[in-house]
């Protein structure tokens, strides 16, 4: 893979990219088709070093993942703008990683339901009593379609960070009409 060629914006503190993965909740999941790059938000879990997502086990992202493996998954945040005296001088202030990969069907439930149970935590903290398990994985049956969920898991072969951190007093704030 090609390597990032705005080197000063590289970040390379793993510390950083492993909080900011933990954090975000929705990261942009590419794939390949026959016509046009496929693009799509999904809610993420990043545990320990991977990626894992999940769909109702059938419909186009499921299609295409399983045809045609790999991936790439962004996820970013942006700040604002920052301000510069100069216009062609302004600029975002943002965080961002893309990482690069086999997306991977989760095929045993303990894997599959410790990745759902983690997503659950991380969307809804202490909302169900009772944890995703293995059996609940197993027996689960979209209402949709009724197939079993699919769980995913995209470990990076490649990963890249970039980010332009602004101090918020650098940043755009709307002039007002007083």
């Amino acid at each position: 893979m090609s390597q990032i060629a705005y080197t000063a914006r590289v970040c390379a503190d793993p510390e950083l990219i492993d909080s900011f993965l933990h954090d975000q909740r929705v990261g942009v999941l590419g794939l390949a088709t026959d016509e046009y790059p496929y693009t799509v938000p999904v809610n993420y879990l990043w545990d320990q070093g991977s990626i894992y997502f999940h769909g109702m086990g059938s419909g186009k992202k499921v299609e295409l993942l399983r045809n045609h493996p790999l991936a790439s998954f962004t996820v970013y945040t942006e700040y604002g703008t920052a301000t510069d005296p100069v216009p062609c001088h302004a600029d975002t202030a943002y965080t961002s990683v893309m990482i690069f990969g086999p997306a991977e069907e989760v095929t045993d439930p303990v894997e599959a339901s410790e990745a759902l149970q983690g997503l659950v935590e991380k969307l809804m903290p202490g909302y169900y009593r009772n944890p995703v398990t293995a059996r609940m994985v197993e027996r689960y049956r979209s209402g949709m379609d009724a197939n079993p969920v699919a769980v995913f898991r995209i470990t990076p072969t490649h990963l890249s960070a970039k980010e332009n951190r602004v101090d918020p007093g650098d940043l755009f704030t709307p002039l007002t009409n007083d």
